[in-house]
C-alpha cells in the first residue's frame, strides 16, 4: 500500500515530488496525485497520530476503497497451468477474459491480473513452485564414479563407466553401465532411457563431451551428426550446458552424487562377472532410489514422475533409433566405396568425388552434398564382397555383365567342340562363376585375330597336354603356331632295305 502519511510528511519539508518517489517507491504519478487531492481537501501535515493509511486512502480516493466489481482469477488453476509446457499468463489471461465474456463479469486488465498472480505465487513460495516445466528437459551425464566387472579368465577387473538421466522437473532417474564411453554407448543409453521411461523430453542436456558435440561454442555450438540424428528421430532438441558451468545441468549434477552413494556405494561389496549382472543389480537399487520419498515434499520421484511428467512427454516413435556411423569415402575408379573392406557401387558419374557414407547394422547409404544417391543392404561375411547395381555402371560395362555363362559355352559350341570344352573347363576352375567370364571373353575374342579354325586347333592341342587347359596356354600355342603341326600329313618313312646303295654286314667285314 502506499505510504500517504510519508508523501505528506515530505511535501510539507519542502522536498521534491521525484525525491518522494524515490523514497516512498512509488510513481511520480501518485505523489502528485496525493498532492493534489491533499490541497482540494485542505489536508495539512501534521495529522492526528491515529490517521492510518487506509484512512487516508478512504479519506483522499473513496471510489478506489470501494470493493471492485470485477472477477477475480484462480490463482491455484492459473499456477498449475502454468507449469504445463507452452503456457503463458498472457495466454492464461485471454481464457480468463472470454470465461468472464460469457458470464457476463468484468475481468481484470491484464496489469492486475499477472499482479495477484504474482501475491499468490509469492505466498506460496517455494512449496507450490515448479522450477522446470514437466516433461521439457532431461539431463544426461557419465558419473565421475565407475563400477568394475571381474573378467572370470584372468581375474582382472574391467572398468564400467555409469550413464546417468534425469528427468529435471520430477527427478525421475535412468542409470545404466558400460564398457565404454564411445558413440556406441551414449547412443544406446539415450535409446534405452527414452524407453525407461516411456517418452521423450523436449529438449537434451548434455556435457560437451566428443560424442554429444562436435565444437563447442557459446552461441552455437555444432552438434555430433549421429548424436543430431538421433535427436530428429525422437523429435527432440539438443542444447549443451555451457562449458565448465555445471548449474546448467544441476539436477544431474545433483543425482550423479546421490546415485553414487546410493546405488553404486551400496554394490561396492558385490562380485559382478558380466555387464548384464551389474546393470540387474543397478536396476534393482534405481527403482529404491526412484520410490525413495523426498525429504523436504511429500511424494517421491516415482510418484511426481507418474502424477505431473508422464503424461506431458512426448510419445515415443514407431521404432527406437538405430546406430548410424557417418564416413567420408572416395569412389574408386572401379565407381565403388568401401566400408569394412566390402564394397558398394555407386552411379560412375561420382567417379573420384567425395562422398558422405552413412553405416547402420543393416544398411549402407551413400550421400552426396546431402542427398542421397543410392543404398545397400550391409555385406557380412567374408572381406572382399562386392554388392553392385547394375545401373551404376556404364553402358559398355552393362553389356558385359549381361553375359553369362550359357551365353559364353553357346559362343564356345559355335566354334567347335573343343573350343566348347575349354570354356566349360575354364568356368569349372573357379570357385565363383563370373571370376572366370573374363578369361572366357579372352579366349573367344582370340579367334578375331588368329582365325576360328586355329583357335579350335589351339583347344585341341591344349586338351592333349591337359584336361584342364587355361586362356594363357591357348594364347602361347597360338603365338608360337603349335596348332598348325597338328594339322599337317604324317610322314611315311620307307623301310631302308628298298634303297640299292645300303651296305650290309658283307661290306664292312671285307678287309678282315
Amino acid at each position: 500500500m502506499t505510504n500517504y502519511r510519508e508523501i505528506l510528511r515530505l511535501i510539507s519539508q519542502g522536498i521534491s515530488q521525484r525525491s518522494i518517489a524515490v523514497s516512498c517507491e512509488c510513481s511520480r504519478n501518485t505523489v502528485a496525485k496525493v498532492v493534489n487531492r491533499a490541497v482540494e481537501l485542505n489536508l495539512k501535515w501534521p495529522l492526528t497520530p491515529d490517521m492510518t493509511n487506509g484512512e487516508l486512502q478512504k479519506l483522499l480516493f473513496p471510489e478506489s476503497s470501494l470493493p471492485s466489481t470485477r472477477k477475480r482469477p484462480d490463482c491455484e488453476y492459473l499456477h498449475k497451468e502454468m507449469a504445463k509446457s507452452g503456457v503463458t499468463l498472457s495466454l492464461l489471461w485471454n481464457e480468463y477474459c472470454e470465461s468472464c465474456r460469457l458470464s457476463n463479469e468484468i475481468p481484470l486488465m491484464y496489469s492486475q491480473f499477472c499482479y495477484y498472480y504474482q501475491q499468490y505465487v509469492t505466498k506460496t513460495k517455494a512449496t507450490m513452485h515448479i522450477s522446470h516445466k514437466p516433461g521439457e528437459q532431461m539431463e544426461v551425464d557419465w558419473a565421475g564414479q565407475t563400477a568394475g566387472i571381474i573378467d572370470s579368465d584372468t581375474g582382472e577387473i574391467i572398468t564400467a563407466y555409469v550413464f546417468v538421466a534425469v528427468l529435471s522437473c520430477s527427478q525421475y532417474a535412468y542409470v545404466e553401465a558400460f564398457l565404454s564411453q564411445n558413440q556406441e554407448s551414449w547412443i544406446a543409453a539415450h535409446v534405452n532411457a527414452f524407453k525407461y521411461f516411456g517418452g521423450v523430453t523436449r529438449i537434451l542436456v548434455p556435457d560437451n563431451l566428443k560424442t554429444g558435440v562436435d565444437r563447442v561454442s557459446w552461441y552455437t555450438p555444432v552438434i555430433n551428426k549421429t548424436y543430431h540424428e538421433l535427436a530428429e528421430h525422437y523429435g527432440t532438441a539438443v542444447i549443451p550446458a555451457r562449458v565448465r558451468k555445471p548449474k546448467d545441468k544441476p539436477s544431474v549434477e545433483g543425482a550423479v552424487g546421490v546415485i553414487s552413494t546410493w546405488i553404486l556405494a551400496a554394490l561396492r561389496r558385490q562380485q559382478f562377472f558380466s555387464l548384464g549382472e551389474l546393470n540387474e543389480a543397478i536396476q534393482g537399487k534405481l527403482e529404491e532410489f526412484n520410490r525413495k520419498p523426498f525429504q523436504k515434499k511429500p511424494g517421491s520421484r516415482l510418484s511426481v514422475f507418474r502424477e505431473e511428467e508422464k503424461a506431458m512427454l512426448l510419445p515415443l516413435p514407431p521404432t527406437p533409433y538405430e546406430l548410424a556411423v557417418w564416413k567420408v569415402a572416395t569412389v574408386q575408379f572401379n565407381y565403388h566405396v568401401a566400408v569394412d573392406k566390402r564394397y558398394y557401387s555407386v552411379p560412375y558419374e561420382y567417379i573420384k568425388h567425395k562422398v558422405d557414407v552413412r553405416v547402420t547394422s543393416h544398411v549402407v547409404e551413400v550421400f552426396f552434398n546431402g542427398n542421397r544417391i543410392c543404398s545397400h543392404p550391409r555385406l557380412r561375411g567374408r572381406e572382399g564382397l562386392y554388392n553392385t547395381v547394375t545401373e551404376h555402371m556404364p553402358e559398355d560395362h552393362q553389356k558385359y555383365i549381361a553375359w553369362n555363362a550359357e551365353r559364353f559355352v553357346s559362343w564356345a559350341k559355335s566354334i567347335g567342340e573343343h573350343t566348347e570344352v575349354v570354356v566349360k573347363a575354364i568356368l569349372a576352375s573357379y570357385r565363383v562363376e563370373q571370376q572366370g567370364y573374363k578369361s572366357c571373353m579372352g579366349l573367344l575374342k582370340l579367334a578375331d585375330k588368329y582365325s576360328i579354325n586355329r583357335l579350335e586347333a589351339a583347344c585341341q592341342k591344349a586338351l592333349s597336354y591337359t584336361p584342364n587347359p587355361s586362356f594363357k596356354s591357348i594364347q602361347t600355342i597360338l603365338q608360337t603356331g603349335q596348332d598348325k603341326i597338328l594339322r599337317e600329313e604324317p610322314v611315311n618313312v620307307p623301310d631302308s632295305s628298298s634303297f640299292g646303295f645300303t651296305r650290309g654286314a658283307d661290306y664292312y667285314r671285307r678287309n678282315s
